[in-house]
């Protein structure tokens, strides 16, 4: 395989995917690589992602990025976990946090012992056991080197991806502007040959990178890879985005708010407000749409609204021949547990691991795909998991969701977790067991039965225990700063001219 090195790659399209993907292959192969990556200023992006989960935090330290300076740069705040409201019943609300509840251990998680407590009123919200819910709650914040809290950030995707555009561009990563007129391909294989601009530039590669977007220009458009729909369990196809000044200090976590066709999304910045309304135009129109949501958000709008049209679902192959697809070329999942620019920075770290330096086989491919549509169904799974556990009967949008057939790979979490109080987090899993259970909970699942380790302590005990792990929770929130605060002294950003 000597004469099928693969040292040339090819990033076609910018972006948040474009300039994550350079900046993780500049930083941990960049000398055994030759980086191009080709966008137009003229093609605009999605550019909505700005909410995080905290393994962005992980991401960064694999690229080397400095925490203020980043958020510096993005307006960015911190995040704790997202607010849904009116998600099981209209005026219920429950928080989905990033920390870990309670104190569990090997023979059962926390929870269990809670239900107990709770069965005989010796504990208070679940909750309460929870440090980064509670700070949340609070609107505090504070983070150092050796601090345990789990948080993620709220960020300017446009900014997010200028940073790392120059980051990469230091690191060797070679900029070309200029729209894709046409893509060549060998005719002995049909692999991707060269990317051939307008201008006439011909960019040659081995390995082709596409981060199109919802274009799919070479993974979809050329290679015709197909595509794996899964709008009968997440049916929501449109939503409109728009920004908006801030008229109060940013919380510390996403609000999701559920309507009567889909959600709305608030993500807090330093300066400004990011919102959207996700729905499902079956039940709602785009003017309806529109009007809800200009009706909807807090503050001067910045921006017009801005319509996105989806389709919930993956390529059959995330990697075809030599293109291998990132971001929105290789599928879509709603924003609402903030995963898509996660999905993007784990797909950039398996290709690292994966990389095919002695040419590309099936067997490699295969490898990355299989991965891939894992990390894809799991958090489908998740967040289907939201829609289905609902007791909304105010539509004929929560109607379906509530009545739909589901998956079985959740039909069966569900039922272990009614049944048993059950949760667990597979090795390859992205969610924890907390984020199910809070979940779960948040979505008015009825629990029957849990785990008896809680009653091998007294009534007394059990009660002491557990008013001590509320109290010190709510004492040691009691004293950090708002989450204003500490971000006014530890990455102020300046505000946008």
């Amino acid at each position: 395989m000597s004469d099928q090195k693969v040292t040339k790659v090819v990033i076609a399209g910018g972006g948040t995917a474009g300039w994550i993907t350079a900046a993780a292959l500049s930083k941990q192969l960049g000398p055994l690589l030759s980086i191009t990556l080709v966008e137009s200023d003229q093609i605009g992006t999605v550019g909505v992602g700005e909410a995080t989960i905290p393994t962005h935090r992980t991401f960064h330290r694999l690229i080397g990025v400095d925490e203020q300076e980043f958020m510096k740069a993005t307006q960015a705040t911190f995040k704790l976990g997202i607010a849904f409201e009116n998600w099981a019943r209209i005026g219920d609300r429950y928080i989905h946090s990033f920390g870990q509840i309670g104190r569990s251990t090997w023979m059962a998680d926390f929870h269990h012992v809670w239900r107990r407590a709770q069965a005989e009123d010796l504990a208070t919200d679940l909750g309460d056991y929870c440090f980064e819910l509670q700070a949340a709650e609070a609107g505090k914040f504070a983070t150092s080197e050796k601090s345990p809290i789990n948080y993620a950030y709220h960020l300017d995707a446009t900014l997010y991806a200028q940073f790392l555009r120059k980051k990469s561009e230091e690191a060797g990563v070679r900029r070309v502007e200029g729209r894709i007129d046409r893509v060549e391909q060998r005719s002995t294989d049909g692999h991707v040959e060269a990317l051939v601009l307008q201008s006439g530039e011909r960019i040659e590669g081995d390995l082709f990178i596409d981060c199109t977007g919802f274009r799919a220009l070479l993974i979809e458009g050329t290679l015709q890879t197909g595509f794996e729909d899964w709008s009968e369990w997440l049916p929501t196809n449109s939503a409109f985005a728009v920004q908006t000044e801030a008229v109060e200090p940013a919380r510390p976590y996403t609000r999701a708010m559920a309507h009567d066709a889909g959600w709305q999304w608030r993500i807090p910045l330093q300066h400004r407000v990011g919102n959207g309304l996700v729905y499902c135009s079956e039940y709602l129109s785009d003017d309806e749409a529109q009007t809800r949501l200009l009706g909807n958000v807090e503050g001067r709008t910045l921006t017009d609204p801005r319509l996105i049209r989806y389709q919930t679902g993956r390529r059959k192959k995330i990697w075809n021949k030599n293109v291998v697809s990132m971001g929105l070329s290789s599928g879509f999942l709603e924003p609402l547990e903030s995963t898509s620019i996660h999905l993007i920075q784990i797909a950039a770290t398996r290709l690292i691991q994966l990389f095919p330096f002695s040419g590309i086989t099936p067997a490699i491919a295969a490898r990355y795909n299989d991965q891939s549509a894992n990390d894809l169904r799991q958090i489908r799974d998740f967040l289907i998991l939201h829609y289905k556990l609902t007791e909304r009967d105010d539509s004929p949008f929560w109607r379906r969701c509530r009545d739909m057939s589901i998956p079985d790979t959740l039909q069966e979490r569900i039922d272990l977790f009614r049944e048993h109080g059950h949760a667990y987090q597979a090795p390859d899993d992205l969610f924890r067991v907390d984020s199910w259970v809070q979940v779960m909970l948040g979505q008015r699942a009825r629990v029957e039965g849990y785990h008896r380790m809680g009653h091998m302590m007294s009534t007394a005990q059990a009660k002491s225990a557990l008013e001590t792990m509320r109290s010190n929770i709510a004492s040691t929130v009691a004293k950090l700063p708002t989450h204003a605060e500490f971000i006014a002294r530890y990455c102020a950003a300046g505000k946008p001219g």
